[in-house]
């Protein structure tokens, strides 16, 4: 666990409360040791990445950092079209001895767990045992392309932690007072997240996240340097984009890029060489026939900038 680490760093120097919330965020590697049995993939793995984060604040200032943590998660998803999720909000079992602490901070956390599961306007269920040892917690269930749960966003308040490492900040009385933590992970592990959304999307990436967004293919060597500079034009930009240049036929070159789950095929004839224009196939929608290339490099600026997600999913 990153946390300690974090910790270190808000001890490193004194804090006034008009520091906090004091916001440290980093990608770091933890570990676990899963049995072999348990292992699969990439959605559980021995050492992973976690987008790990933990925020310092007043007691005030907890249930706004709460819902600040929720709203990245919910974007998150969002973003990404995954809108097949639960939220459990973790408090602890009062029959279990693992759970350390003041039991009256624990009120405080859980119900501060509970007021900010309510803003989310999704169910949510409370399922006491599965609270973090130090404090409650909230995490976002989401359920993949079969059926399966998994575990990712987290939001966790920890009035624990700062107690066991005395942590401090002086106050608007001139008096040290114990900051809150709140540990913030929106993706969770990213090998996990990753592996999640590899099945969600079913390889069929959109266009601004496929690892390659445009292939370009010519019908013949004639066409070979207006393709080039297509190819030329959309790395440019940026883009992901690459030229078939085998000398199969054109269907072999669109099947290729169909199974290889490619955004868009850019076909290009003796007729789109010389308007400078593309016929566009869509893996998603099919073909959208002949285009200015321009117009469909702004297209896919669009669909970039905007994070758009495919209108209809090919199966």
């Amino acid at each position: 666990m990153n946390c300690p680490h974090h910790i270190k760093i808000y001890s490193s120097q004194p804090h006034s409360y008009r520091d906090l919330p004091v916001r440290l965020a980093e990608f770091g590697t933890v570990y676990r040791w899963e049995q072999s049995g348990e292992l699969n993939g990439m959605t559980r793995v021995r050492g992973f990445t976690q987008d790990d984060a933990h925020l310092f604040c007043t007691e005030d200032q907890v249930p706004q950092e709460i819902l600040g943590c929720l709203s990245l998660v919910k974007i998150v998803l969002a973003t990404l079209g995954m809108s097949d999720y639960r939220v459990r909000v973790g408090l602890r079992d009062p029959d279990s001895a693992k759970y350390t602490g003041d039991p009256a901070n624990w009120d405080k956390a859980e119900a501060a767990c509970r007021e900010a599961a309510k803003t989310l306007e999704v169910p949510f269920t409370e399922e006491p045992g599965e609270a973090a040892f130090y404090g409650p917690k909230i995490d976002f269930v989401v359920r993949d392309v079969i059926g399966r749960e998994w575990q990712l966003g987290t939001v966790q308040v920890d009035y624990n932690l700062p107690q066991r490492f005395d942590l401090s900040y002086i106050g608007a009385d001139n008096q040290p007072h114990r900051p809150v933590m709140v540990h913030r992970a929106p993706f969770g592990s990213m090998e996990r997240f990753v592996g999640v959304l590899i099945e969600h999307f079913g390889g069929d990436f959109p266009s601004w996240l496929a690892p390659e967004q445009a292939r370009v293919l010519p019908i013949s060597d004639k066409m070979i340097d207006y393709a080039r500079d297509v190819v030329a034009r959309l790395k440019a930009e940026g883009f992901r984009a690459s030229l078939d240049e085998h000398a199969d036929k054109l269907g072999a070159k669109i099947r290729r890029a169909e199974m290889d789950k490619v955004p868009y095929a850019l076909v290009i004839g003796g007729k789109e060489a010389e308007a400078k224009s593309v016929a566009v196939r869509s893996r998603a929608r099919g073909d959208e026939g002949v285009m200015p290339f321009d117009v469909f490099l702004e297209k896919l600026r669009t669909e970039v900038a905007t994070r758009a997600l495919p209108d209809k999913k090919k199966v």
